[in-house]
């Protein structure tokens, strides 16, 4: 009987962590979704539909507001723990959203990898010498 009581409660714990393996929290697309925005014609209203509350806000002095979005993707390996970063670096996606009077007036979608700019640092004459 007890074999068959370890027997349930093995099946019960594989159940119970297959069905935690179906959560998943909402994905953005950002880029897709940016498509959507009219630049003169999207509203406020429009891009909060779309794209939800921005990450960032910016108000600058002439009254225009940017709303920025980024999202960050990293593949299975490059989650791992001490070791990922030996796989690949993640990859930035970022959208900047320009309001002037609630209307859109720009609308900027950039993606870069985090070592797309270390090429910056190759060169020997770079170096700082100290004094």
């Amino acid at each position: 009987m007890s074999f068959l009581k370890l027997r349930i409660v093995v099946v019960l714990l594989c159940l119970l962590s297959l069905l935690s393996g179906c959560y998943n929290k909402p994905v953005r697309h950002l880029a897709s979704d940016a498509a959507l925005l009219k630049v003169g014609e999207s509203t406020r209203e429009d891009v909060l539909i779309y794209l939800g509350d921005p990450d960032e806000q910016q108000l600058e002095p002439d009254g225009t507001e940017k709303w920025l979005y980024t999202k960050k993707d990293m593949t299975l390996l490059e989650r791992v723990p001490y070791a990922g970063k030996y796989f690949g670096s993640p990859e930035y996606s970022r959208l900047v959203v320009t309001l002037k009077n609630g209307i859109v007036t720009k609308c900027v979608y950039l993606r870069t990898d985090e070592d797309d700019l270390d090429w910056a640092d190759d060169y020997s004459w770079q170096e700082k010498k100290s004094e």
